[in-house]
């Protein structure tokens, strides 16, 4: 298995990240992590989604370490300091969920709160629902669990588009049933070809930074420039970026076996029964994962709070990092009220 290591020296001097590293093997790989706080403190597991890593939470460490709480931090293998293997097909959801469970079982993490965005949301709602006994509350941001009554936005066929403009998808390609989206994705594939985004070269970086700059509203030049060195510092090469690749390539509609749309499933049904704090922090500007899907969502959980974020777009942890944390400290004093 050939594994490709980001040089140490592409993290440095990056702002407002002083964490020192950690790391945890699984399957012969290297996992990074930060552990930030008190060691016997309950636990915070914040859980990135793609393309970015454990830097989206760096301005809410500071504050959730202050309030006596222990930040844990990983980075999926395929991003940020963790080591990448560069066979596309070694990545699965599956396989990320069970590399970020042994992580909690080594550090035998106890009280934990998780949060989960994006692709953080499959990955790290596994873990309370496979681990209930470990888990005390779960706060959720712009992400989805594959259910039912869940539909992707048809800007995620857009972002699924834009990866797989050859006919190498780490996978087997899952037929829409649907005409009009399968004509879709073949013409914003194309689209993408021709400017220049294909999936297998394509900054990561400028993808991240791109979107981040819509949540920015009149960001300076130096201000994107600091976003796209951050998130770009992991994928050096082409070679650095098929955990990069296979994520959007394992959306369920396009395939569900890459993307455990199974296993989701049986996430969403077993945490159905959750009845411990869920706290929704949402961002109201995110196309990707709307007003509608939050209310459908949250209406499971007669003990769910609610909170939106009226300016801030998917990457709230990046724009609104102090706010998140600020809300979701606020949440947990009003459960002991």
């Amino acid at each position: 298995m050939e594994i490709f290591r980001t040089p140490e020296e592409r993290f440095a001097n990056l702002e407002g990240y002083p964490f020192a590293p950690q790391y945890h093997e699984y399957e012969g790989v290297r996992m990074h992590y930060l552990d930030e706080g008190p060691r016997d403190g309950p636990v915070m597991l914040l859980v990135h989604g793609m393309p970015t890593w454990s830097y989206l939470y760096r301005s809410m460490i500071p504050a959730l370490v202050d309030a006596g709480y222990r930040c844990i931090a990983p980075d999926f293998i395929g991003f940020g300091k963790s080591d990448k293997v560069v066979d596309d097909a070694w990545y699965s959801i599956e396989r990320t969920c069970l590399s970020l469970r042994s992580l909690v079982e080594a550090l035998d993490l106890q009280r934990v709160t998780v949060l989960v965005q994006d692709w953080g949301g499959p990955t790290g709602l596994y873990q309370p629902a496979n681990m209930p006994e470990r888990f005390d509350r779960l706060c959720i941001m712009n992400t989805w669990l594959e259910n039912p009554e869940f539909e992707f936005h048809w800007m995620a066929r857009v972002w699924n588009a834009v990866w797989h403009p050859l006919d190498t998808t780490g996978g087997p390609r899952v037929k829409d049933p649907n005409l009009f989206r399968r004509a879709f994705t073949k013409v914003a594939r194309r689209a993408m070809i021709r400017f220049g985004l294909k999936g297998d070269t394509q900054p990561c970086g400028a993808v991240a930074a791109l979107v981040m700059m819509g949540d920015y509203p009149g960001a300076p030049p130096e201000l994107r420039a600091k976003l796209y060195e951050a998130y770009e510092a992991p994928f050096p090469s082409v070679k650095s970026k098929a955990g990069a690749r296979r994520f959007p390539l394992s959306l369920p509609f396009w395939n569900p076996v890459a993307g455990d749309a199974e296993g989701q499933l049986r996430s969403w049904k077993t945490l159905l029964g959750w009845k411990k704090p869920v706290h929704f922090i949402w961002a109201h500007n995110d196309p990707n994962f709307s007003e509608k899907w939050l209310k459908t969502w949250a209406a499971h959980y007669p003990q769910a709070t609610l909170d939106r974020i009226a300016d801030a777009g998917h990457f709230l942890q990046e724009t609104h990092g102090p706010q998140v944390a600020k809300l979701l400290l606020e949440r947990i004093a009003e459960e002991a009220a």
